[in-house]
């Protein structure tokens, strides 16, 4: 019936599309264009269907067609078929129906295991662990199925209910959950708040998508109970999610009737002014947002909006900047559409978009706006702030690189194994404020991953090799023979020093692990800001009121500064 169905509709809309094409005036050139190539498209479908070798699939072709198309333009248009409702629907609301949890794939079993459930939600509720592999689901083996495919068999209607088989290191029989409920799962807006040392509040705000500005409202009004004097704002890693939201937030902080965000698309419906709309929580307390190069879309606007009025201190790394809005339109069978329909401007009168989709490379590819072509603007002071780059910090903090040892050892899941080992030895520890990687721990980590035979790409291996090759071509390696090979000595492959010598960042990634199985999101949170050098330029601004208010206002102007030479 599907294939009829779409069969059927091929037909009409080359009818229609042929309808278009005879109808149009010569001088209507553009629309000429749409229904020409409409009917173009309708025709070739037409024809791979009737003639092709193969029986062609004609919901995966006409998919792939759509979603090059959509993409040609950028990457957050996108379409959803009936079938895909769900996943709009989360990225919406920021719920889904399920059990809770994150998934990831064990590489050396080949099959989807638990990487972390979620507090109070169905897979911790029932004794899920990170770590269990996922055997079966209602009897059906899961061997083959890729992560994708036993995300969507976890997921399900709301209190659908269903057995799953899972194998969990340390013990010999697999366990078996006779009943898991599927709940509405909603990922927390506020995984994380807190009064820090100096009376210092921190919220952690981790999506705009449902409605986070009622739960940071609550978490506000509890700190102020507690005797916060100042506030860090936690945007960092936080994609987006709903305008309005951001509204909202931001008018906890700035009077009413201030404009926020304004729109301009290519309708009149697109175009649009938000402004705060009721009388704010606090005009006075000292503001810290904290933004990295993940920090996306409402987020910006929220960091950007209270950067424009002069309203807090922003700190950490240039946003992402995404200073694109989209709009959901209804498709027919059920199929909706996500399209970008115009940019934000906040409050400055900036744009912060920094990809120029409009204007791609011969190749197809798309490249940031140049700093060199942004546009300077004013803040509410007069304070410099440019646009077209996403929003750049009033106190840009350098970050450390991480090692690239690192990285094999979380994509190897060694660190991940670890934990788990860690977990079955130790049925508790302590706070996550008190809690540490000893040195024992990590004397068994390292043998561990000695054992584990362990091999990784060294960069400097790669480049020193590149350029011995260059060097031979060029006619150099000659003459440089003794160089290179004392180079190569240094450079030598040497696991046990690589370790030692980047221990601190492997045992603070092994803490975070550890610490996550036994108090979730929450735990994880307060294990890495312990030495988080974004929240210590925030507590340092925030605990020096002088210097707090000198970086919201303009710099006081030199006598010689503005004269011109004769």
């Amino acid at each position: 019936m599907k294939y009829l169905k779409i069969r059927w509709i091929a037909v009409l809309l080359v009818a229609v599309g042929t309808s278009f094409f005879f109808g149009f005036k010569s001088g209507d050139n553009r629309s000429f264009q749409v229904a020409k190539n409409l009917d173009i498209f309708n025709s070739i479908v037409k024809e791979l269907d009737m003639f092709y070798v193969d029986t062609i699939d004609p919901n995966k072709t006409i998919r792939t067609g759509i979603e090059s198309m959509l993409y040609s333009l950028d990457p957050y248009t996108q379409y959803f078929p009936e079938d895909d409702q769900s996943e709009l629907e989360q990225m919406l609301k920021n719920t889904y129906g399920g059990i809770g949890s994150i998934i990831t794939w064990n590489t050396k079993l080949k099959r989807s295991m638990i990487a972390e459930p979620y507090e109070h939600m169905p897979a911790a509720t029932v004794g899920l662990k990170a770590g269990d592999i996922l055997m079966e689901i209602d009897g059906k083996d899961l061997a083959g199925k890729n992560n994708q495919e036993v995300s969507e068999m976890l997921r399900g209607q709301v209190g659908t209910s269903f057995k799953l088989k899972v194998q969990r290191p340390g013990t010999e029989q697999p366990l078996e959950f006779d009943i898991i409920v599927r709940r509405s799962i909603q990922l927390p807006f506020i995984p994380y708040y807190a009064m820090l040392d100096n009376n210092i509040g921190y919220i952690n705000l981790s999506t705009f998508s449902g409605n986070p500005s009622k739960e940071f409202k609550q978490a506000f009004l509890d700190l102020k109970k507690q005797g916060i004097t100042s506030l860090v704002i936690d945007l960092r890693n936080n994609g987006g999610g709903l305008l309005d939201e951001a509204v909202e937030i931001a008018n906890f902080f700035l009077p009413r009737g201030k404009t926020l965000v304004t729109t301009k698309g290519k309708i009149k419906q697109a175009s649009n002014t938000y402004k705060t709309l009721r009388e704010p929580l606090d005009l006075e307390i000292p503001l810290a947002v904290l933004v990295n190069s993940a920090t996306a879309s409402a987020s910006e606007i929220l960091a950007g909006a209270l950067q424009d009025y002069d309203r807090a201190v922003v700190v950490g790394n240039r946003t992402f900047g995404k200073g694109l809005v989209q709009t959901t339109r209804p498709l027919p069978y059920g199929g909706t559409m996500k399209l970008t329909t115009s940019k934000y401007y906040i409050p400055s009168g900036r744009c912060v978009q920094a990809i120029d989709y409009k204007h791609r490379n011969e190749d197809g590819s798309v490249g940031r706006i140049p700093d060199s072509l942004t546009t300077v603007f004013h803040t509410a002071a007069g304070r410099e702030v440019r646009d077209g780059g996403g929003v750049t910090p009033d106190i840009t903090v350098k970050q450390d690189k991480l090692p690239n040892i690192l990285f094999y050892l979380v994509n190897d899941n060694l660190i991940f194994n670890y934990a788990t080992e860690y977990c079955l030895k130790h049925p508790t520890i302590p706070a996550p404020k008190d809690f540490k990687i000893t040195d024992a721990d990590y004397a068994d980590f390292k043998a561990m991953v000695q054992k584990a035979d362990f091999k990784y790409d060294q960069q400097t291996e790669k480049i020193l090799k590149n350029l011995k090759e260059m060097a031979e071509f060029e006619g150099y390696l000659t003459d440089a023979s003794d160089e290179f090979k004392a180079l190569e000595k240094k450079l030598s492959h040497n696991l046990e020093r690589d370790l030692d010598h980047f221990s601190k960042d492997i045992k603070e990634m092994i803490a975070v692990e550890i610490i996550k199985r036994y108090y979730y999101q929450r735990g994880s949170i307060i294990q890495q800001l312990k030495d988080d050098k974004d929240l210590k330029e925030a507590v340092g601004i925030l605990t020096a009121p002088e210097k707090y208010k000198e970086m919201l206002s303009v710099p006081p102007v030199k006598p010689d500064e503005g004269k011109k030479e004769k």
